[in-house]
């Protein structure tokens, strides 16, 4: 457990719930400070621009908090979370994706496709995400600064 993390905040539209459920369970086991955000009905349609704008206004003020989102593609919703300054989304399948897009680009906001990726993986990644860190070096804080 990284204990830079003070919360992660879940949120999915009904393709992602069960995905989403899974991983707030794996997470909790594992002493994170989970926030579902919602959806938790997967037969209630929901939009993924609503879910990713609930995700962003909890993290606004949390600089410390990452953020995972779930919809049936990941694109979407990533699409949608990245409308927001103060969030850096990407959709990730490897583990390896998601530790190079914290360590590079200082991602906070995990974006997962709900139906091309199996929870085994997707908890891998989660944990890749969550456990790596930004290298925070001047270049890569110019960039990151650039995009926020």
């Amino acid at each position: 457990m990284n204990k830079n993390v003070s919360k992660v905040f879940i949120a999915a539209d009904h393709r992602g719930v069960g995905l989403k459920l899974y991983l707030i369970e794996m997470l909790a086991a594992a002493g994170y400070n989970v926030v579902n955000l919602g959806v938790d009905d997967p037969n209630t349609s929901a939009d993924y621009p609503d879910v990713a704008a609930t995700l962003a206004d909890a993290m606004e003020n949390d600089e410390k908090s990452r953020g995972i989102i779930i919809c049936g593609t990941g694109a979407g919703i990533m699409i949608a979370a990245n409308r927001y300054r103060h969030i850096r989304a990407s959709r990730c399948e490897r583990p390896d994706q998601a530790r190079d897009d914290r360590f590079h680009d200082d991602t906070n906001v995990l974006a997962l496709a709900a139906d091309d990726i199996d929870i085994e993986m997707a908890f891998l990644c989660v944990q890749a995400f969550l456990e790596s860190p930004f290298d925070a070096v001047e270049r890569r804080i110019r960039r990151v600064e650039k995009i926020s």
